[in-house]
């Protein structure tokens, strides 16, 4: 009980300092993230062990300034992480003595610095400290399956490489920084598991105990969990009863996000009382521990962010997955710069794999909302399975509709019925609310007995002021047979998913088609001539039910949401010679687990999944894929990982055409192109050859340094961020050893050097390539033998042949002689041959 009550001791301290701060201090008071000059942990820990005052890299007249005192009668060494926070509070008490402040995080082992609710005044005294380094406003952020194993080939092929799903992801510990998550659900129970599943030793994280996350609430699949929230606190906008200061998920985005990469094998999907197969997440054998940092009346803040992503490095997770995206493009010298990235990079040299979904800000290009090379964006694409029903109307035309329900019995035609047409004798019929059906008291049962009640689907919906769930209980409580829902004409630029159904019913998700289906209903209608009355409803019709999943779809396709690259470096939308996104994988209408108090889609509130859609779905499936990397190759660097899971991804759906990409909502199919990467990266994820990708593509800590340090302008910048200073020597983003190749302006020649690593065994490889038009390319070697473990070097040549700002494209294929494949995919934006 003791963590129960310190988490709910400092919730309510932060509540009554925010109404104290409030009443007492400056009404622009912000929080602000600050990062100080000494080292972190992570770093400190390349080569220093844990040490005492006189062993830090503090200098003595630093010292001398913050008045550091040794304890008296201390009798061990103080450790890092409580020197760097002494430093910290040393630093804010002698700048601001007798004013007002509130420090609300102390960071220390990604990045030593801390979040701090201050005045502007104050952050400019602050700024002014020598041993402060960096002071950056706090900003917002944002949310960016029973088949997707299948469509991946996880049965028959990685998992079998693994020993099937009951050791896939064994060993690893995928941390999830989303909204919380729901322990009750099966997809997270421990009790399936007959052999040995032990939590590994390296693994120091802890579970928070509070009233709505009790003891036991961990096991040995959800090993960890906490909150973060004292940046929304502080701000005066959390909602205790519906954000809860605990780590449960209030939302269900967490839940969902949770089950993709690492959810329980075989679970039942059982939704609206109907079927629909097992579910299973990536990694079925993989731990998660969970970092809730995003809630659902607001979103969430970096603040918060940045300290579960710093306590989630020093539990010492495999990989963290985010599933969440900035508000806004960072501002500054280049996107790379910010307090998110930048504490990431410090986890990737940890040696930590970071996914990140790609946003969904798509189809425009440069909406890429994931910037930084040391992290593997992951944009959405389809899969082949679907659910549709469709309305069969009695003058033979079929309408396609969507929605998880039964259909009518056999082939009986039923009266349609608009529930603004069976209004009681008091009822006004221009009441949006009754012609949504979301209220039974005013329609006449006589009327709608045994018939299919007709209703509005409008942007109410959308916006959850009217739900689907009402509208059935209202078809229920007037003895309908079923519900046909017609898109209202100013329900435009939204995906309507398939929705739940416990009887008969459809949504028509055209507005074309639900023109066409009104046009049938009103001109089947016979009124009396005198009095314009309806005297008999003409228009019947009967729905084919969409329970059975259809899996003949061209997949996977690129979706219109997905954000495009090309990646920009900084807000003037210039170009980086960085490839994003990284790949696609499966994000629309995925099933996954679903909290038993989320809140984020009203149609699946009180059910045990859900199927939404995003880039936020995507991600974790890479996280889940990673993990079976890293249980295979345990030494694999983050970059490693990368490589594997790029240099094998596939540019061909699964009927070997290429694929293609959307670009806008209405009429996606119709719509669309052959992608391109800046569409959809490396490819679409082949999970069974990313375990054997024969030669990878490796780049280190230093590496991603020397590349910040290229970008012009930088060298304080990254002082300030890392504590380093930049050297002589630095990369551009087409140095960097990436497995892909992306030159944002070719001026007349340009050389790339790449360097491989052999990890299977010895084997010759011929290099082959198409190349981008308007580019001549030359390769050397063009063929070459290289032992296990060994490295080789290339070189690339490239050279404009002719002035364009068009983006053109090509490839890079490495075949070796005992099956290996690897693909990179060259992107070269501007050409310039004078």
């Amino acid at each position: 009980m003791g963590v129960y009550w310190r988490v709910h001791f400092l919730l309510l301290v932060l509540v009554f300092v925010a109404f104290w701060w409030k009443g007492l201090c400056d009404e622009n008071a912000a929080v602000y993230v600050v990062t100080m000059k000494q080292p972190p942990a992570v770093h400190q820990n390349r080569g220093l062990e844990s040490l005492d005052f006189k062993a830090s890299s503090t200098s003595k007249k630093d010292s001398a300034v913050l008045n550091l005192k040794k304890p008296r009668n201390n009798t061990k060494p103080l450790s890092y992480k409580s020197y760097l926070t002494r430093l910290q509070n040393t630093v804010l008490r002698r700048t601001l003595r007798g004013e007002h402040y509130i420090k609300l995080y102390s960071y220390h082992y990604l990045i030593n610095g801390f979040a701090v609710l201050i005045t502007p005044q104050q952050a400019e005294k602050l700024s002014r400290r020598k041993e402060i380094t960096n002071i950056t406003p706090d900003f917002s952020v944002r949310t960016a399956t029973t088949h997707t194993p299948e469509f991946l080939g996880l049965p028959q092929g990685a998992w079998v490489r693994d020993g099937g799903p009951q050791s896939a992801g064994e060993g690893v510990v995928i941390g999830l920084i989303d909204t919380g998550i729901d322990p009750t659900h099966p997809s997270f129970a421990d009790e399936f598991f007959t052999s040995k599943f032990s939590i590994p030793a390296r693994f120091s994280g802890i579970c928070e105990v509070t009233r709505d996350f009790p003891s036991g609430s961990c096991n040995r699949k959800l090993v960890g969990a906490r909150h973060f929230a004292a940046s929304a606190i502080t701000r005066g906008i959390f909602n205790a009863s519906q954000d809860r200061a605990s780590p449960i998920d209030c939302d269900g985005h967490g839940t969902h996000t949770a089950s993709i990469a690492a959810g329980n094998n075989g679970i039942p999907v059982i939704v609206a009382g109907h079927h629909f197969g097992n579910a299973s997440g990536m990694a079925p054998h993989a731990h998660i521990a969970v970092y809730k940092a995003l809630y659902k009346s607001f979103g969430g803040f970096a603040a918060d962010v940045v300290a579960a992503i710093d306590q989630a490095a020093e539990d010492s997770v495999d990989i963290i997955s985010l599933s969440i995206t900035p508000n806004r493009r960072p501002p500054g010298i280049a996107t790379f710069f910010n307090p998110i990235d930048m504490a990431l990079l410090s986890a990737v040299e940890a040696g930590i794999f970071v996914v990140q979904a790609a946003g969904n800000t798509g189809p425009a290009p440069k909406s890429m909302s994931s910037f930084s090379p040391w992290i593997f964006t992951v944009g959405a694409s389809s899969h082949d399975r679907s659910y549709s029903n469709s309305l069969v109307l009695g003058n033979d035309l079929t309408i396609t509709g969507v929605g998880l329900a039964p259909g009518t019995t056999g082939d009986d035609m039923y009266t349609l019925v608009a529930a603004t047409h069976a209004l009681k004798n008091d009822t006004k019929a221009n009441d949006m609310y009754v012609g949504e059906c979301q209220d039974p008291t005013r329609l006449d049962p006589y009327l709608i007995k045994g018939n299919l009640l007709v209703c509005s689907y409008s942007v109410r919906f959308v916006l959850g002021l009217s739900s689907v769930k009402q509208a059935l209980e209202t078809a229920q409580n007037v003895s309908a047979v079923g519900v046909v829902f017609y898109l209202d004409p100013f329900v435009i630029g939204f995906q309507l998913n398939p929705t739940p159904m416990r009887m008969a019913g459809l949504i028509i998700p055209s507005a074309d088609d639900s023109k066409t289906f009104l046009s049938y209903y009103n001109s089947s209608l016979v009124r009396d001539d005198t009095s314009s009355r309806i005297v008999q409803f003409g228009a019947v019709a009967r729905i084919i039910g969409g329970l059975n999943p259809n899996f003949s779809n061209i997949a996977p396709k690129v979706m219109y949401y997905s954000a495009r690259g090309p990646d920009p470096e900084d807000t003037s939308l210039a170009n980086a010679d960085i490839l994003k996104p990284n790949v696609i994988a499966p994000g629309n209408s995925i099933w996954g687990a679903w909290s038993s108090l989320g809140l984020d889609s009203a149609e699946f509130q009180g059910e045990n999944f859900a199927m939404i859609s995003g880039t936020s779905m995507a991600a974790p499936h890479v996280a889940g894929l990673a993990a079976l990397i890293k249980q295979k190759y345990p030494g694999f660097s983050p970059s490693a990982i990368g490589s594997a899971l790029s240099t094998t991804a596939s540019v061909y759906d699964k009927h070997g055409n290429p694929i293609y990409v959307q670009h806008s909502y209405t009429n996606s199919d119709a719509n669309e192109s052959p992608a391109t990467p800046f569409d959809m990266g490396s490819g679409f994820v082949n999970a069974t050859a990313a375990l054997d990708p024969g030669l990878i593509f490796d780049s280190s800590y230093d590496d991603f340094f020397s590349f910040l340090c290229g970008i012009n302008g930088s060298a304080p910048v990254v002082l300030n961020y890392t504590g380093s200073t930049c050297g002589p020597s630095a990369l551009n983003g087409t140095d960097l050893n990436l497995p892909s190749i992306t030159i944002a302006v070719l001026n007349q020649t340009r050389v790339v050097t790449k360097t491989l690593t052999n990890v299977a065994t010895n084997e010759s490889y011929v290099i082959g390539f198409s190349t981008p038009y308007g580019v001549s390319l030359s390769v050397s070697p063009d063929q070459f033998f290289i032992a296990s473990g060994q490295k080789q070097s290339i070189t690339f040549v490239f050279n404009a042949t002719l002035n364009s700002t068009s983006a053109s494209f090509g490839k890079v294929g490495f075949y070796g002689d005992k099956g290996h494949m690897v693909i990179i995919p060259v992107s070269v934006i501007s050409k310039i041959i004078y």
